[in-house]
């Protein structure tokens, strides 16, 4: 089969944003060539400073994210879509895009995904890993939809959950993506979740996360815009997607927060950090604790 490949070219500094701009926007697989500290990476792997030419040749002050399409999607559909979000960002950038066989990607990104432990009680782990820990884990397939917890907007949710899921709550997760958070919500004694998303793709793989979870039967997953698929009141809400969803989102949510129920929004760029803030506090929600990680804001709400 032949997937799309996009590939977007950035100055090394603007790496991160172009990262996390294709995580968002991609339903398969991400790749990322970055040879700016080729020496050190060789040595720190290999303890070797021979290096081939073709290697030695390559840009450093550049990198390369690679961003793949499945067969049965359409580019002309998902490229706009991205190259909003990149002129949106005021990076510099190249797009391009080629054709290539699954075989040729579909292996490469494993080498970047590894057993991860997130908070105090959980540890996520790769599809292709074991682990013997005695942390809750949570078995994930990276490359199928956005979530995996190595992302900073994502890890800072699962701590957020990681702190906050006692045990018996109800949990909506708006773009519920991989199904990552409900899962781990779930796992940490959650009774029940709704995961929504706009991209059936997700939702289809948000279910396969959930079986392979063992929490299907306590897992609903539905395919709807924002939160109009929510029904009743919830204990835990939340929405890991981007600064403008989230204040589209903002007005809806109090009245589907139960009684000391918590809001939790991340997938935020420090740089709209306040007016996030600002769009909360307008809509009745009151954020009473902000988390930062190279770059990226989650934060924690309370009906005002």
């Amino acid at each position: 089969m032949e997937w799309t490949d996009i590939r977007i070219t950035v100055p090394q500094k603007d790496a991160d944003t172009a990262e996390a701009i294709a995580t968002m926007v991609s339903n398969g697989g991400i790749y990322i060539e970055d040879y700016s500290d080729l020496e050190q990476q060789a040595w720190e792997i290999a303890h070797v400073d021979l290096i081939e030419q073709e290697l030695l040749d390559k840009p450093r002050d550049v990198v390369i994210v690679h961003m793949y399409l499945a067969p049965d999607e359409n580019p002309a559909e998902v490229l706009p879509l991205f190259e909003e979000r990149l002129k949106a960002s005021g990076i510099q950038y190249q797009l391009d895009t080629q054709g290539v066989e699954q075989e040729d990607w579909q292996n490469a990104w494993k080498k970047y995904y590894h057993t991860m432990e997130i908070g105090k009680r959980l540890i996520i782990v790769p599809g292709w890993e074991t682990s013997g820990s005695s942390r809750i884990q949570i078995t994930m397939d990276p490359g199928l939809a956005f979530g995996t917890g190595t992302h900073e907007t994502t890890s800072l949710c699962l701590e957020l959950l990681d702190d906050l899921v006692q045990g018996g709550e109800r949990v909506l997760d708006v773009g519920t993506g991989s199904g990552i958070l409900a899962i781990a919500a779930l796992k940490l004694g959650a009774r029940e979740a709704d995961g929504v998303d706009i991209d059936p793709m997700c939702v289809r793989t948000a279910g396969e996360n959930a079986r392979r979870n063992g929490v299907e039967e306590h897992f609903r997953v539905l395919v709807g815009d924002l939160s109009d698929k929510a029904e009743g009141l919830y204990d835990i809400i939340t929405a890991n997607i981007v600064a403008s969803a989230i204040l589209s989102l903002a007005p809806s949510v109090p009245a589907l927060m139960a009684p000391g129920a918590k809001f939790i929004c991340s997938g935020i760029i420090d740089t709209r950090k306040d007016e996030v803030l600002d769009g909360l506090r307008a809509n009745g929600l009151d954020p009473v604790r902000i988390l930062e990680k190279r770059g990226w804001v989650c934060i924690l709400c309370e009906k005002a």
